[in-house]
Formats: structure tokens, sequence, C-alpha cells
């Protein structure tokens, strides 16, 4: 079974739009574990537009499962993970002002900046995961900064799903098969969809894995948040 990993920014910004409590992100982060998400994931970014510093500090008391904090690996990023000591710290090259992660990591041109990022999560205890793009070159990189996982950039993949969905996949699969045989875990994420998501699960091998925030929030407004997690974890299965 190929994990889920709910991403809640989009509960947050929400929250944001009119101050207070609602929707109470604490609450939603035990709703979706209730309702079966194998994973929480949160980013937040500097200038606090969804996801909170105060948010993040407020669930790690709360997240039973997996616990993922994305960001980019800055002095502030990294006293929060040294200070929540989440399962996996996921590591995105995303400067600030971004609207969305759009890229992965050029790996060999920030490589000093990785390999000593990863070293310290490693002395932590933290899973070390690194967003990339899907192409062999990325995928020993990563073996070399040793990284304990990758997470798959699937922006590209669900652009040209609807076009071509065999071209589509045939980089992801091939780097999935390199990543698995350097030992790396593979996750993945990034406007993966009802439907996208069960013909990626199937061409590609070797998932741990996927991390759904827009999508399935956005299926939540029509659906309820579980059935929308049912659904998503009907795919995976």
């Amino acid at each position: 079974m190929i994990n889920l990993s709910v991403n809640i920014n989009k509960i947050a910004t929400l929250r944001n739009a009119r101050g207070g409590d609602l929707p109470n992100i604490l609450q939603f982060a035990k709703d979706c574990e209730r309702f079966g998400a194998d994973g929480i994931t949160v980013h937040p970014r500097p200038d606090e537009r969804h996801i909170t510093t105060r948010d993040v500090y407020d669930l790690e008391s709360v997240v039973q499962t997996e616990f993922n904090i994305e960001g980019y690996p800055d002095d502030r990023y990294m006293k929060i993970i040294k200070e929540v000591l989440p399962m996996q710290a996921t590591l995105v090259p995303d400067p600030p002002g971004v609207l969305t992660s759009d890229n992965g990591w050029n790996i060999a041109k920030n490589k000093k900046k990785l390999v000593d990022t990863i070293q310290e999560l490693k002395s932590l205890g933290v899973r070390s995961s690194i967003f990339v793009n899907a192409d062999i070159e990325s995928m020993h990189l990563a073996h070399d900064v040793k990284a304990d996982a990758i997470e798959l950039y699937t922006g590209p993949f669900a652009n040209n799903f609807s076009i071509d969905p065999e071209m589509s996949v045939e980089n992801y699969v091939s780097a999935a098969k390199i990543a698995n045989e350097l030992g790396l875990r593979i996750n993945a994420g990034h406007d993966l969809s009802l439907k996208n998501l069960n013909y990626f699960k199937n061409q590609v091998q070797f998932l741990s894995e996927v991390s759904i925030g827009h999508a399935i929030i956005s299926d939540a407004l029509y659906l309820g948040i579980e059935a929308a997690i049912a659904a998503y974890k009907t795919c995976l299965s």
C-alpha cells in the first residue's frame, strides 16, 4: 500500500482569509488521520501565507501518523526541524516569494548545502527527502548527497497527462527504477489528482508515499474530506 500524506496548507489559507480559527487546523489534521491519511504534510513558508510557524509547533503534539515538514533549508526552517523533530523533512529549492514549488533541486549546484543539511538531519534522527526532477542524473546525485528519500516533482506529468499519458510518465518510470536500485525511498507530489493518480501509481513502481494537498482539498469541497481521502486511498490500493 502506498501511503497518502495530506498537505493541509490550503486549510490554513482558508482560515487566514478571515483570521480567527475557522477551520481549525489541529482538528482538521486529526480528522484526516481518523479518515485514513497516513501522514500530514505542511510547508511553513517565511511569509506565513498559509501554515504558520505556530501551527507547526501546535501540530507536533497532535499528529500521530507521519509528520512531514517541507521547506527551504535556511536557518529558520532548520530551527523548526530541530525543535519539532518530525518523522520526515522534505527539502525544497523554493526561494522566498514563490507561489508554489515548481522545480526540483539543482543538486550539483547546491551539493554542499544539501550534504551539510542532510548530515544534520541524520544526526537528529529525521528522515531526509529532497524534491527532485524525474531524471536519471538527479537520482544518482540524490544518492551522492546521502538523502534517505526523494520526492519526484510530478508537475510535468500532470501537465502532459491529458495529452499523452504514456509519454508523460516515462521519465518517472525510469527515474524510480534507478532510485530503487540506489536504495532511495521514493515519494511523489505536485498536481496529482483523482484524474491521474491511479495511472501514475500503476506505471511507476516502488512508490512509498504521495503527498497531495490542493487537489484533495478541492475535491473535499464536493465530497467532504472523509470521502475524498477514501477516494484517494482507493486509487493507491
